[in-house]
């Protein structure tokens, strides 16, 4: 019996800034969107743009490292687990999430990081 596994990587640009917040436990987190792009022409020959929004999650470390390096419009390459939930809102209406809980990420656009002399 082969086992499966949950992966998925998406090669997209993000929505916003990546702001970091900590959980009432001290946990560093993130969530941001990310606009994947496919382009396909019609039958008459027009060519299409189509953009899926997808909600990204991250944990700890990985969440720390994506808020100091990530700007709203990056490229970058996420790696993670899909994962579903849902909720009651105000009107008691259930509302379901699709989100991925990134794993590992890679940003393509190259940051300058400040740094300060140090005296020797």
């Amino acid at each position: 019996m082969s086992t499966f596994n949950n992966e998925v990587q998406l090669v997209g640009n993000a929505g916003a800034d990546v702001e970091l917040m900590t959980t009432k436990s001290g946990i560093s987190l993130v969530k941001f969107s990310l606009a994947t792009n496919e382009y396909y022409n019609t039958s008459k020959g027009e060519k299409v743009k189509e953009t899926q929004w997808h909600r990204i999650v991250a944990w700890g470390k990985t969440a720390e490292l994506m808020a100091n390096i990530i700007s709203k419009g990056d490229q970058i390459l996420i790696k993670g687990k899909l994962t579903y939930s849902s909720y009651e809102d105000k009107e008691g209406v259930t509302k379901y999430m699709t989100e991925i809980k990134t794993r590992e990420f890679n940003s393509f656009v190259k940051k300058e990081v400040a740094s300060e002399e140090v005296p020797f």
